[in-house]
């Protein structure tokens, strides 16, 4: 299907009208936050970021197309994403008045479990399709008045920065002299950002009643675990559009308070390292940050994984960094170990697929792998992997013909010579130490 006929459809699908552009009658618009949290604010409120903006036309079109794009599985309601536009064709009056009315109510998240590359498993919260569409709206209406707000040294999902950015400012500020890292975990953040003080500085920012309403409802949805509903309490679920922005919200104050402190760090997400001179300046700032985490914004620092140490002994987003008056990027050794995991998985004989369907794969993985990690400065690690991962699909051709000992005989000038690399390029193998 053409963008142009694509669009044609989302609009039809999507009747946004001009109607009810208005403010709703005062009465409707007073929400369950209390005036405490008004008072509460520190600085005035930015203007009109309403519910108007949020159901405007345009706006909800935006948002239907990234949730389409996005995909994803179903909430609990059991409603695929291709089903969302069909569903907003026949409800979106109804839904659209709840919302300017302030009475719209979401379900709770549906509860599932992935498992962590460095062991246990993170909890996601998976809303259903349509509060994913309302969650996207609000996420691009308040984004765009709070992302310029932000500091500069917070790069995580934040529109035109990165990870790579992020890692390059870390590798500045340790060519600058700053040879010890403060490398600061926060303990199961997500789940434990206090809804109080999340929704005060909201309420800062925001200063329609109905959207503090469905802000507030969206934190205390629940979550559906094995066919129970539990209420929440704390945190904001991963898994919903707008769980990345209020991260950043929460930790922007962590963010002013080490700018005033004239701190060199970088942070993306909830991982945050500060770069300093000595072991022992590293120290008395684990120790005083750790204290201002947990009086002022009620979050606990995980000592176990949390370190003052030299950078090239810790990892961040991925990397870590050589030694020297000049550091250079490098991969860190649990993402190729990672790595590595992934190609054996990929490329084992008892899958039962054929070499140029399994290469197919592979480079599929590979290609996304490179897009992220090629960003090192070690050229020779990539060419190492590069070779491996070759010498492991020429293993692969040898088992298939039912021989033995494969590994030591794929690096054998015959088997090299019979499938070169250039065979292996010929299935649209990528290389990693490629430009």
């Amino acid at each position: 299907m053409s963008d142009k006929r694509q669009k044609n459809q989302l609009q039809m699908v999507l009747a946004f009208t001009d109607e009810g552009r208005s403010e709703a009658p005062k009465a409707r618009r007073e929400g369950t936050e209390s005036l405490t949290a008004k008072r509460a604010c520190e600085s005035p409120a930015i203007p009109e970021p309403g519910m108007e903006e949020v159901c405007g036309r345009e706006n909800c079109l935006r948002a239907l197309r990234r949730v389409k794009a996005n995909k994803g599985s179903p909430g609990i309601d059991g409603r695929k994403v291709s089903e969302l536009p069909g569903y907003l064709k026949q409800h979106w009056p109804a839904i659209r008045e709840q919302l300017l009315s302030g009475t719209y109510q979401p379900q709770p998240v549906k509860r599932v479990e992935i498992a962590k590359p460095d062991g246990g498993v993170r909890k996601l919260g998976i809303p259903t399709v349509l509060d994913r569409f309302i969650q996207q709206a609000v996420m691009q209406v308040l984004q765009g008045r709070w992302d310029p707000t932000f500091s500069e040294h917070s790069h995580g999902f934040r529109p035109q920065r990165s990870a790579h950015q992020a890692v390059a400012k870390a590798q500045q500020y340790i060519a600058e002299g700053n040879r010890w890292v403060v490398d600061l975990d926060l303990e199961k953040f997500f789940d434990r950002v206090n809804h109080d003080r999340l929704m005060a500085a909201i309420a800062r920012r925001v200063n329609d009643n109905r959207m503090l309403k469905l802000m507030r409802a969206f934190l205390e949805s629940g979550v559906m675990e094995n066919g129970l509903v539990s209420p929440v309490e704390e945190g904001t679920p991963q898994g919903g559009p707008l769980s990345p922005l209020l991260s950043n919200l929460v930790l922007d104050e962590l963010d002013r308070e080490l700018e005033r402190r004239q701190h060199r760090f970088v942070r993306y997400a909830d991982d945050c390292n500060i770069y300093v001179a000595s072991e022992r300046a590293g120290r008395r700032v684990m120790q005083s940050v750790t204290s201002f985490l947990g009086r002022r914004l009620k979050l606990k620092v995980n000592e176990a994984k949390s370190a003052v140490a030299r950078p090239q002994a810790r990892k961040f987003l991925g990397f870590s960094f050589t030694g020297g008056k000049e550091p250079r990027r490098r991969i860190a050794p649990q993402a190729l170990l990672r790595c590595k995991r992934r190609v054996r998985e990929l490329t084992r004989r008892t899958r039962g697929v054929s070499l140029p369907q399994m290469t197919k794969e592979l480079a599929s993985y590979l290609r996304g792998w490179k897009g992220y990690f090629g960003y090192c400065q070690t050229p020779s690690v990539l060419h190492g992997l590069d070779q491996w991962i070759r010498r492991r699909l020429r293993s692969v051709i040898w088992k298939q013909r039912k021989r033995r000992s494969s590994w030591r005989l794929a690096n054998s000038p015959a088997l090299s010579t019979t499938f070169p690399n250039a065979y292996f390029d010929s299935l649209g193998l990528p290389h990693l130490a490629a430009g």
